[in-house]
């Protein structure tokens, strides 16, 4: 037999095929069956018979012989074709609540939240690997490169009722950014139009065939560097593409640290070159408000600030708000 192999909570809640199929995907379904009918694949120990439910902390025995069809699987996963179980582990680990309607991540920086052309890793398809008998939901979206607070509807009715929160903007999101450069005044409403990518000036024409779009961001700024840096809370009242990463740069004049798409030469000095040193954004999704889609209750969910942004914030003696 080869080393037994636990199961992990990613992995609660799928039947004993589906989990070989994922482990070794060079199997096929009757060549599984065999070897539980010769009693070579057991579960705690156990004979199976293969559409057992897993349950996190099980056990489950191989023979040797399926070490060629688990190497299948790795060189596919590094092929680029799929994600991994290591990958979905991590994700777990990034959750901050669990229930039956919702599941609340803090979405690490280089995630995409939604799965598309190219893009292999995708909290939704992760999500819906992680809850396979959940109905997973897109119910709001943050960037690519921007982390935090992530809902993730688990159940029709919970994304109904989520969507139309966030349509309604009843739900409250609170962002947190470190910004190039100092933001005057230190507090106001930036409400103007843009199109992709570029904040219409005053009595500027559109193009035929390209849409624009109101834009209304409330910002406060709650710690500062003299002529240096700005540690800013962002409030959008909308919700348009790179929303807030535009009005840092162009509306404050001040883009967000990390943000090489609207300011692609960011100059400091070498103490501070050295801090920042990260291909990351500094943008934070930090708090949202919400009323939960089962309970009806107003749910206020903050997360931690990642690895690259924490110490950077204690070094420079910033405050976290509440």
């Amino acid at each position: 037999m080869q080393k037994p192999i636990e199961v992990y909570e990613t992995e609660e809640g799928t039947r004993l095929l589906r989990w070989f199929l994922r482990h070794y995907s060079g199997m096929s379904a009757s060549e599984f069956y065999k070897l539980c009918r010769g009693g070579q694949i057991r579960l705690n120990s156990s004979r199976c018979r293969g559409k057992e439910i897993l349950r996190a902390g099980d056990i489950v025995r191989v023979p040797p012989t399926l070490t060629q069809y688990q190497q299948d699987k790795i060189k596919k996963t590094e092929s680029g074709n799929r994600f991994t179980l290591a990958d979905l582990e991590k994700l777990r680990k990034c959750i901050i609540h669990d229930d039956e309607d919702i599941v609340i991540f803090n979405k690490p920086a280089g995630l995409a939240v939604q799965g598309g052309t190219g893009i292999v890793k995708s909290v939704d398809k992760m999500a819906a690997e992680m809850f396979p008998y959940d109905k997973i939901s897109l119910v709001h979206r943050l960037d690519k490169e921007t982390s935090g607070v992530l809902i993730v509807a688990k159940n029709q009715r919970s994304a109904q009722i989520l969507s139309k929160e966030f349509q309604d903007k009843t739900a409250q999101k609170e962002y947190l950014a470190l910004l190039m450069g100092n933001v005057s005044p230190r507090s106001g409403v930036i409400d103007n139009f843009m199109t992709k990518g570029h904040i219409l000036e005053e009595g500027e024409n559109v193009l035929p065939g390209v849409k624009a779009y109101r834009a209304i961001t409330e910002y406060k700024v709650i710690s500062e560097i003299a002529g240096t840096l700005s540690w800013v809370s962002f409030s959008p009242k909308t919700g348009r593409t790179h929303q807030l990463r535009i009005h840092s740069a162009f509306s404050l004049g001040a883009p967000i640290i990390g943000d090489t798409l609207y300011n692609k030469e960011q100059r400091l000095d070498d103490t501070l070159n050295s801090l920042l040193a990260t291909k990351n954004l500094f943008l934070f999704a930090y708090k949202l408000s919400f009323r939960h889609p089962g309970s009806g209750k107003i749910m206020t969910i903050r997360a931690e600030l990642p690895n690259f942004m924490l110490p950077v914030i204690k070094f420079l003696e910033f405050k976290i708000p509440e």
